[in-house]
């Protein structure tokens, strides 16, 4: 199948994306300049951010069968390559702390944010599974940075261990299906599973192996034990990059291949993801509970998140997947907050993820202080935050199914992930310690932290305009 013109224009965010990733590859070859690696990569994220208005109009457009590029993609790309500029702005920072060269993880980021958008758009296990293997091989070393740090490296090769059994799992899954339909595309797997009479002893457990390895991606329970220490040793700026864009590109990805496939509307598949968001639900929130460290904490409350993100999976009907937009769309502005205020306030040798570094920090910090509480309070829901529209079009698209289990778990689970979020409010306002104010924020950072407070609270308060966005986007 050739492509053409069209194919090429519908391309272009993806395209440039490589190009980047090319062009500072490039730049470190003549000459060594983190500050220099940062804005090209910054610039080519904000290109191929403006090349969607150019894409979407050829939309939607199978590009080859590996790929449908449709206005669901475009958002998700638009959504990953955003979230990858709040990065840079939060890295340049944190990393100018420390003396190692930190050229190569803007390359690393931008194959990582490649390998997102083409799972977004992935029309057949090739596709998936290539993106899948651009976004974890560079994952592995993000995480691993610096590399004179021993805790990174540590959660580089524990991510490489978990990362490499998830894919045996999905691939073998894959195996299974393809053996039973012979195809690996999308819509013919679905136009398959429609008709009676299928092989299910080789479908069911190959779906069932594929949602194995994307518990692993997602980190949902029981797939979450390499969650805490990976996010505990990673750097932060990494750890809000793997907590979102990583876990926001396969759940988009999620979606897309089991609404596509209808294989969600399989009866034990249904039972199978409401096992898992019930265990997620219940071991993020109360695993928290028992955390002392801050990115610990976070790690357990993504996992929570992602069962409460699985409630309007399970819903289906219209709408399922703005609420599960909308939702991630909440996710990602706080936790790349919450990450981000974890990001400003350590320093070269360590990162600030212990209770005691919060400590007072209102007396010390007043304006980083309310920045954190309110990404704490959106996380937790809280009303007139994003966070709180988010869950309660959760509640809504799982009580329009009749889903009423699942609701009320996700309610009281919701509860119960309010206190260690006030443990972490409590020793933000607690009594002045001896600690020091922290190093010196650079521009790059405050700028990142007033654009996610912003969008917190703006969408918070008008949701509406997202909200018609996302109820436009159709699978192609």
């Amino acid at each position: 199948m050739n492509v053409t013109e069209q194919d090429f224009i519908a391309l272009l965010p993806l395209l440039i994306l490589a190009a980047t990733a090319i062009a500072v590859m490039l730049g470190v070859a003549v000459r060594r300049s983190h500050a220099l690696s940062a804005s090209i990569a910054f610039a080519g994220l904000v290109i191929s951010f403006g090349s969607i208005w150019i894409a979407a109009p050829e939309l939607p457009r199978q590009v080859t069968p590996l790929l449908i590029l449709d206005r669901y993609a475009l958002f998700y790309i638009a959504l990953l390559t955003v979230s990858s500029m709040v990065f840079i702005l939060l890295a340049h920072g944190y990393f100018e702390k420390s003396d190692d060269d930190h050229d190569e993880m803007y390359i690393l980021m931008l194959v990582a944010t490649l390998g997102g958008a083409v799972l977004v758009s992935s029309s057949h296990f090739a596709s998936l599974f290539l993106g899948l293997e651009l976004l974890s091989v560079a994952l592995y070393g993000m995480i691993a940075y610096p590399r004179r740090r021993p805790l990174p490296l540590e959660a580089g090769i524990k991510y490489l261990v978990l990362a490499a059994v998830s894919a045996a799992f999905l691939l073998f899954g894959m195996a299974l299906v393809y053996g039973a339909f012979g195809t690996m595309r999308f819509d013919e797997i679905a136009a398959q599973l429609s008709r009676p009479g299928f092989d299910r002893w080789l479908v069911l457990p190959g779906m069932a192996l594929i949602i194995t390895g994307f518990g692993f991606k997602l980190a949902l329970a029981p797939f979450h034990i390499w969650t805490p220490d990976v996010y505990e040793g990673a750097p932060a700026p990494v750890t809000a990059y793997v907590a979102t864009v990583s876990k926001g590109a396969m759940f988009a990805l999620l979606l897309r291949y089991f609404y596509k496939t209808g294989g969600h509307q399989q009866a034990p598949l249904f039972v199978v993801f409401s096992v898992i968001a019930i265990a997620s639900m219940f071991a993020g929130n109360i695993l928290a509970l028992l955390q002392d460290n801050v990115k610990r904490i976070l790690a357990y409350s993504s996992i929570a998140h992602l069962g409460y993100l699985l409630v309007a999976f399970q819903a289906s009907g219209d709408l399922a997947p703005m609420a599960v937009g909308f939702y991630l769309v909440s996710y990602f502005v706080t936790t790349l907050g919450a990450f981000g205020i974890v990001a400003v306030l350590s320093d070269g040798g360590r990162d600030a993820d212990l209770l005691d570094d919060y400590r007072g920090l209102f007396w010390r910090r007043p304006v980083v202080a309310a920045v954190f509480t309110a990404m704490l309070f959106s996380l937790a829901g809280i009303p007139v935050t994003v966070g709180f529209v988010g869950k309660f079009y959760l509640v809504a698209a799982g009580a329009s199914a009749g889903l009423w289990s699942l609701v009320v778990i996700l309610v009281v689970t919701s509860g119960i992930g309010l206190f260690y979020y006030l443990r972490i409010v409590v020793a933000i306002y607690s009594e002045a310690s001896q600690a020091k104010a922290g190093p010196v924020i650079g521009a790059p950072a405050v700028a990142a932290l007033i654009f996610l407070t912003a969008a917190l609270v703006y969408l918070g308060l008008f949701p509406q305009p997202l909200l018609a966005l996302i109820r436009g986007l159709t699978f192609g």
